[in-house]
């Protein structure tokens, strides 16, 4: 009999958690996911825009380019096995100035070089074809952007999770890990608090990962990043959509700016915006709550590239957080995969800054870490190149 209660213990059940904790369990490891909360994904992943990213934005060579692209791939496949509902109605990005229309000329020699699958400059003539509503003299048209249902996916990978005898446990967080010879010992609070060995830690935790890495022992303190959290709010649009693809702005300090999504549906919510929290704000300290006095903000944006907006149609609807490793006009920052390498413990994986691609990433991620922690082999590291433009 062996030794550890599990062969690998994942912390966080959000989407890139659950990912990680199937693809784990698929390799025959005995394997437990703890979820600080009352349901698997209700924080991070419950709280965004659902859309299936195509790899667009990010720096060639970075690891938010290849998992992105290759999630997107993943997840596509994932759905139509599993009957998951999605739509691939595609993204305009459109430009509705000079200046936006060479931001919009990178995006799209980026997205290129990415490669990107489905990208198509389109003139203005074309996207009023597309979209009578829009006014953008040029666009951008992402062909593999969609929309999917989020939930339904966790759900799928919670069934693979359990199909080769893993096991989730609800409201268990973590309150300390102590380092014991060639494994962990976690300690869970909540209701029922309980100790588990495990030959290997996978710190997946999300919004609160940093948290979760200081309190393993012999963690190093300077290995545990610096997190911003930027919220950002979402308002829904009453009545009928005008709107047939996914609508975007150039990019946005913090974001890709107020953007138009679909859901399954067909409803179009506006979203999100960027507010930065202050520093030293914790995730049990976040407010959810959207105000209904930012309505104005988010009509300015809107109205640059949906001029004819009606009053009075956006209404409120929810927000999320973003944890991001760069605060505000700093810049890019890539996905920080930590192993043996980075910290000195062995056996140990902590993901940190898992924002947007997150979700469009799990499956890869969640494909590399297995492999790491069950095969040792080595975690991918960014190779960024400077990006074309």
């Amino acid at each position: 009999m062996s030794e550890w209660d599990f062969d690998t213990v994942v912390i966080g059940c959000g989407m890139v958690g659950m990912a990680i904790a199937a693809a784990v369990a698929a390799r025959g490891q005995a394997v437990l996911a703890l979820e600080a909360g009352s349901r698997p994904g209700e924080e991070t992943s419950a709280r965004n825009s659902e859309v299936v990213h195509a790899g667009l934005y990010y720096p060639t060579g970075t690891l938010k380019h290849r998992f992105c692209v290759t999630g997107r791939r993943m997840l596509y496949d994932f759905m139509d096995r599993t009957g998951v509902d999605y739509r691939k109605c595609g993204k305009l990005i459109v430009a509705t100035s000079d200046a936006e229309e060479e931001q919009l000329g990178r995006i799209h020699a980026l997205g290129t070089a990415n490669g990107v699958e489905g990208l198509e400059m389109i003139p203005a003539a074309e996207v009023a074809r597309r979209e009578p509503v829009l006014s953008a003299q040029a666009a951008l048209l992402s062909h593999e952007t969609g929309v999917f249902d989020s939930h339904s996916v966790l759900q799928r990978q919670l069934a693979v999770l359990e199909a080769h005898e893993g096991l989730m446990a609800l409201r268990s967080p973590v309150a300390s890990v102590e380092s014991e010879g060639a494994g962990f010992r976690v300690h869970t609070g909540g209701d029922d608090p309980t100790t588990i060995s495990t030959r290997r830690l996978v710190n997946a935790a999300g919004l609160w990962a940093p948290g979760v890495a200081r309190r393993i022992e012999g963690m190093p303190p300077e290995a545990v990043p610096d997190q911003w959290l930027a919220k950002g709010c979402y308002f829904r649009l009453s009545g009928r959509s005008p709107f047939s693809h996914l609508i975007y702005p150039v990019p946005v300090d913090g974001g890709l700016g107020v953007h138009a999504t679909l859901d399954l549906g067909g409803a179009t919510r506006f979203g999100p915006d960027v507010e930065w929290l202050l520093p030293g704000t914790t995730p049990d300290r976040i407010d959810y709550r959207v105000d209904p006095a930012r309505a104005p903000v988010f009509e300015e944006a809107i109205r640059r590239y949906w001029p004819d907006l009606p009053d009075g149609r956006l209404e409120p609807d929810y927000s999320g957080v973003r944890p991001k490793l760069r605060g505000p006009g700093e810049g890019f920052f890539d996905f920080d995969l930590q192993d043996v390498e980075t910290h000195g413990l062995s056996g140990l994986v902590n993901l940190f800054g898992m924002e947007s691609p997150g979700l469009t990433s799990a499956l890869a991620l969640g494909e590399a870490v297995a492999a790491a922690v069950c095969e040792q082999q080595p975690l991918p590291r960014a190779e960024p190149v400077e990006a074309t433009g």
